[in-house]
């Protein structure tokens, strides 16, 4: 599994998340987010397939190869660990497979890992928007110590954020194991989740639009956050 304090070695890491349109937006937002004051970028598809994902992430790390740069293939889930460069960072995945009575799926996922022999950072979705509802966010998130390098949770839907009592429990659960949370986050609530939250993944909170980042939002919360 990935180390994430070796990496993130500050108490909050902020990572922009940009959703890809083509090569050269990625690029042109992968590097603000780099200039703005974000510890690195996940580079995500809606409306392409995770072929042109793949083509802006080789020239996004080709022109930046000094940036942290993770992956989300929403259209293969879990099984985009077989397509993703070897040297990938980090993949976050919506659905780690990890409910109150099942982990069996995010076993198979970590044996597949294993095999392929990929190093990178899993950032698994546990109790996330979308998913199948939990009623005791404790207990998966604690299942999923065992399997996930940084538990990625969220709120109900794109854009809105957890309740700050949901993320409290859920770090109360797993201790000194990193937590993330992927929605709702913006430069104005920011330190209501700090003292929970180990990692922002954050999109519409800095963007001026679905595809563009805001580089004044970005910079605003990267200095929330004292970067």
């Amino acid at each position: 599994m990935g180390n994430y304090r070796n990496i993130f070695k500050n108490a909050n890491a902020f990572l922009a998340v940009v959703h890809v349109e083509n090569s050269a937006q990625a690029v042109r937002n992968a590097r603000l987010a780099q200039d703005e004051g974000a510890d690195g970028i996940f580079l995500i598809n809606h409306d392409s397939g995770h072929e042109e994902l793949l083509n802006a992430y080789a020239q996004v790390v080709r022109d930046l190869p000094w940036l942290w740069v993770g992956l989300n293939c929403l259209d293969l889930g879990r099984s985009a660990v077989r397509a993703i460069p070897i040297t990938t960072a980090g993949l976050w995945v919506d659905n780690a497979g990890i409910t109150e009575t099942d982990v069996v799926p995010a076993k198979r996922f970590n044996d597949i890992r294993t095999g392929l022999g990929w190093e990178g950072l899993y950032f698994g979705g546990v109790a996330f928007k979308y998913q199948e509802p939990v009623n005791d966010v404790a207990v998966v998130a604690r299942a999923a110590v065992p399997y996930v390098d940084v538990i990625t949770t969220s709120g109900d839907g794109t854009g809105h954020a957890p309740a700050v009592e949901k993320i409290k429990m859920m770090k109360a659960a797993i201790g000194s194991h990193p937590l993330a949370i992927a929605s709702g986050i913006t430069p104005e609530n920011v330190l209501e989740f700090a003292p929970y939250a180990d990692c922002f993944l954050v999109a519409t909170g800095v963007s001026d639009s679905h595809t563009e980042l805001n580089p004044a939002r970005v910079r605003a919360l990267a200095k929330r956050l004292g970067k």
